[in-house]
C-alpha cells in the first residue's frame, strides 16, 4: 500500500509546491500549466524567426515580467514561465532552461551566456518518496548586473550577489557573494571583481 506522505494536509499539490513544501510532482492539475508554457515557448521561438518585432508580447504571456530593454534569444525551455522575473537591459543567450517551480529572478543588466540551466527543483534523498514522485523547490535569485558564462548551471535556492561573474562551466551550489569571480565544481569565489 503506498505511503500517504500528506496525512492531515488539505492542500493540494499547487498550494504546496507554491509553499515550498514536498508535494507530487506528477499531479495531473500542473499538467495544463505546463502545456501552455512548452506552446509559448515554441510560438515565442517561431514568432523570432518568422517576425522579430513581433516576439516581446509572446514573451511577456510567456513569463512572470521581462523588463524593457531585455533580450531573450530562444529556444527557451521553461516548467511553467510565470515564476521567472527578468530585468531591463538584460541579455539571455540561446537555451536557456529555467525549471520555475520556485521562483527565478534575473535582475537588471545581467549577461546570461548559451546552455544556462536555472534548476529550482529538490528532490528526495530517500529512495521512497524520491519513487513516489515527491519534489519540493526553492527560488534562484541573481543580482544586478551579474554575468553567467556558457553551461553554468544554478542549483536550488542559491543566491548570485550583484556584479559578480561565474566562469564557463560552474555548478553554483551555494550562494555567492556580489562583486567576485566564482568558478569551478563547486563553484567558489577565487577573486574580487
Amino acid at each position: 500500500m503506498p505511503t500517504d506522505h500528506f496525512a492531515g494536509d488539505p492542500r493540494s499539490n499547487l498550494e504546496r509546491m507554491r509553499a515550498g513544501d514536498l508535494y507530487i510532482a506528477d499531479d495531473p492539475e500542473f499538467a495544463d500549466r505546463q502545456h501552455r508554457a512548452m506552446r509559448l515557448a515554441a510560438r515565442y521561438q517561431a514568432v523570432c524567426l518568422e517576425a522579430p518585432e513581433k516576439a516581446r508580447p509572446v514573451l511577456e504571456e510567456l513569463l512572470g515580467f521581462v523588463g524593457e530593454g531585455a533580450e531573450v534569444r530562444p529556444p527557451l525551455f521553461v516548467d511553467y514561465g510565470v515564476n521567472i522575473s527578468i530585468g531591463a537591459r538584460t541579455f539571455v543567450n540561446y537555451n536557456l532552461t529555467a525549471l520555475d517551480v520556485a521562483a527565478i529572478s534575473i535582475g537588471e543588466d545581467c549577461q546570461i551566456g548559451p546552455n544556462i540551466q536555472l534548476l529550482t527543483p529538490t528532490h528526495p534523498v530517500e529512495p521512497e518518496p524520491r519513487r513516489d514522485k515527491l519534489e519540493a523547490a526553492r527560488p534562484i535569485i541573481i543580482g544586478d548586473n551579474v554575468w553567467l558564462g556558457g553551461g553554468v548551471i544554478v542549483c536550488p535556492g542559491v543566491s548570485i550577489g550583484d556584479d559578480s561573474v561565474v566562469g564557463a562551466g560552474s555548478v553554483v551550489t551555494r550562494n555567492i557573494p556580489a562583486g567576485v569571480v566564482a568558478v569551478g565544481s563547486p563553484a567558489r569565489p577565487v577573486r574580487d571583481v
